[in-house]
């Protein structure tokens, strides 16, 4: 519990709620598992996208839980790892961002462990056993909503080694081009790690980082239309970013960050705020970090 007496959802590693259906694993991927298509079009692009993560109702309830969280005065605030109220600093370009819900609202918790998620995230890892890295809010408000700039995740993510990560965008409102959703570089997934840039800044500071083909390559890019409860899962050196809303609607969406079982540390400092470190070279594991699913078929980790 922390002082306001809101107990720390990290300390459970299964469900907590009845918002998600409970599955043994081998029902989970019977049901939900890709087609051969969708992880090629994945290995080859670097993103798969319009996959359906939530039915209407979990949709609604994690609307209703959004609300409360983005509320600085919540009696669970001190348990996230980050909390940016407008990221950009700038009143006509806002961008709510932040990390760990996960540990405070019951619904952010358990869509940890939706089989319709973490099914396609095992296979997208090459079937492997699937353990939490950290959440993410994204929201933009109707008409003056921010960016977030063209990025690639690992190049935040060095702390944690080999490269073996997934990322998945789930919208809680339809998202459009006019609204603010997320694009991509297709194949850009194959370039090599870009530094890291600061993430509500200039859309495109990251072109000063790119060779002349790769800026070419911006004429290629993709707008990821989808429907509210639909995720995109894209490869941790995918070039991304989105722009900003100046539509009348709002555009919500949480993010999922996941890497296969036997990911190591790579630093001895602190890895998330308020997270206890774990040794450089140890496992990344325990009570921050848990295991999301094991496939029926689990490849043992590549370190």
């Amino acid at each position: 519990m922390n002082k306001h007496g809101v107990r720390d959802l990290a300390e459970i590693h299964g469900l907590v709620s009845d918002l998600f259906p409970g599955m043994s694993p081998e029902d989970a991927w019977e049901r939900y598992r890709l087609g051969e298509e969708q992880v090629a079009f994945y290995e080859e692009n670097g993103y798969l996208s319009h996959v359906k993560i939530l039915e209407e109702d979990q949709i609604n309830a994690l609307r209703t839980e959004l609300e409360r969280l983005m509320d600085p005065g919540h009696p669970g605030h001190d348990l996230f790892y980050e909390f940016h109220s407008n990221e950009s600093g700038d009143a006509d370009k806002v961008l709510f961002h932040s990390l760990g819900h996960w540990r405070i609202a019951e619904g952010f918790h358990d869509v940890l462990f939706n089989p319709r998620f973490v099914v396609p995230a095992s296979q997208l890892l090459g079937t492997r056993a699937v353990r939490f890295w950290h959440d993410q809010l994204f929201c933009k408000p109707a008409r003056h909503g921010g960016v977030v700039a063209w990025h690639q995740d690992y190049s935040y993510w060095t702390r944690t080694t080999p490269l073996q990560h997934l990322t998945c965008w789930v919208g809680l409102d339809d998202a459009s081009a006019d609204n603010g959703c997320i694009h991509y570089i297709p194949g850009s997934h194959k370039w090599e790690l870009l530094d890291k840039i600061e993430l509500a800044g200039d859309m495109d500071g990251l072109s000063a980082l790119l060779s002349d083909a790769q800026r070419k390559a911006y004429e290629n890019r993709v707008a990821v239309e989808m429907p509210a409860g639909y995720g995109t899962f894209h490869h941790p050196k995918m070039v991304h970013g989105s722009y900003e809303n100046r539509s009348e609607r709002p555009r919500r969406a949480f993010v999922i960050n996941v890497f296969a079982d036997g990911t190591l540390s790579n630093s001895d400092e602190v890895l998330l705020e308020g997270v206890p470190s774990i040794a450089k070279g140890k496992k990344m594991e325990g009570r921050f970090f848990p295991l999301l699913y094991t496939p029926p078929n689990t490849k043992e980790p590549v370190y």
